[in-house]
């Protein structure tokens, strides 16, 4: 199996069997996404403990497959890290998403890298980079409770 091959495997199965698609309990941080050109919409539920460490991440939404196995991979990677990291590795992918080839960040492990290349591919088509990106762009509005909800068509990617 290639690499392209494996990319399209790692968000088909993602996009059909979404991990963390639940509402979590007694979370402390929530926030909305909407991307209205194709209809996206996700809900990012976080439960951060006093030391701003990600007990548990989770998503409600309905979109594409490229929307949600993004929202899928990135609660998997998400949970357990602190704050501050959580949103290294943000900037790490939404870096890579628009220009770099890879990702730089140290606080993940190689197989986790190769979840998170798999959505390099967008980069081809500007429209599924907002599909890509909505829930990144959800979590750090929950993070920083800048707003309570996000409309990815205003976002600049």
């Amino acid at each position: 199996m290639n690499l392209k091959e494996l990319y399209q495997e790692i968000i088909l199965d993602h996009g059909k069997n979404p991990r963390n698609l639940r509402k979590t309990d007694n979370f402390n941080k929530d926030a909305k996404g909407h991307n209205p050109l194709c209809g996206d919409k996700v809900h990012i539920f976080l439960k951060l403990n006093e030391n701003k460490k990600v007990e548990d991440i989770s998503f409600e939404g309905q979109g594409c497959a490229i929307s949600m196995a993004s929202a899928s991979i990135m609660t998997d990677l998400i949970k357990g890290k602190e704050e501050n990291e959580v949103k290294e590795i943000i900037n790490d992918f939404l870096e890579m998403i628009k220009e770099k080839d890879n990702l730089n960040t140290k606080l993940l492990e190689e197989d986790e890298k190769t979840k998170l290349m798999c959505l390099s591919g967008v980069k081809q088509y500007p429209m599924r980079v907002k599909c890509a990106t909505l829930s990144w762009h959800t979590l750090i509005s929950a993070i920083d409770k800048s707003q309570n909800e996000i409309n990815i068509e205003s976002k600049e990617i």
